[in-house]
């Protein structure tokens, strides 16, 4: 009797210990069931998240925070994108909670195409340098908790990002994003998009 007794209370110390690794396990490590929505983002975003369109981000591998910030802002109508007005509507947080954690799983894939043209790549990372992009989007541009990945996104989407933070950052816009970029030139923007993009 005791030694079953042992061996249940065993089995259940185990079952506890398993269910607390399962959930201290990075997105990126464990098993992530896709959400049914998570079709409706691929439309536009790409296979997995993988945006197959220049205008477009990437949300495969972005923070899971930073993911679930955003659908909140744009749910609650805080963050304009005319896109995707209405997508979001009714939607619950514990199904943008999933949402995020399928793409934050998904691998990034490169956006670029062909090599980076040298010079302008930097260029484009000295300004990096000089902006302190790396501080808050950490040294290798992958972002972190309500902080973007940067690194591998397509050129054009990051371009026009940067202009929109340093001309309308908005409501629902990080304003020490458009203090970060005060002053910096267009063509300079340019050059930092290039160098992101193209990141190594």
């Amino acid at each position: 009797m005791a030694c079953k007794a042992l061996r249940g209370g065993g089995l259940a110390a185990a079952l506890l210990l398993a269910g607390h690794l399962a959930q201290s396990q990075s997105p990126t490590t464990a098993a992530v069931q896709e959400p049914p929505r998570a079709a409706a983002c691929m439309a536009c975003h790409g296979p997995q998240g993988n945006s197959q369109v220049s205008s477009l981000p990437s949300i495969a591998g972005q923070p899971q925070v930073f993911i679930e910030n955003q659908l909140v802002l744009i749910r609650e109508g805080l963050r304009d994108v005319p896109a995707m007005k209405g997508l979001l509507e009714g939607v619950q947080d514990a199904e943008i909670v999933q949402l995020a954690r399928f793409f934050a799983a998904q691998k990034p894939l490169p956006t670029a195409k062909g090599p980076p043209d040298e010079q302008v790549y930097r260029r484009g990372q000295a300004l990096a340098a000089r902006g302190l992009c790396g501080s808050c989007h950490l040294p290798d541009f992958s972002g972190r908790a309500q902080i973007p990945r940067l690194a591998g996104q397509h050129e054009e989407f990051l371009l026009q990002s940067l202009k929109q933070f340093r001309d309308h950052p908005g409501p629902g816009r990080d304003t020490i994003m458009a203090a970060s970029l005060y002053g910096f030139k267009d063509d300079e923007l340019a050059d930092m998009a290039h160098f992101l993009a193209h990141f190594r």
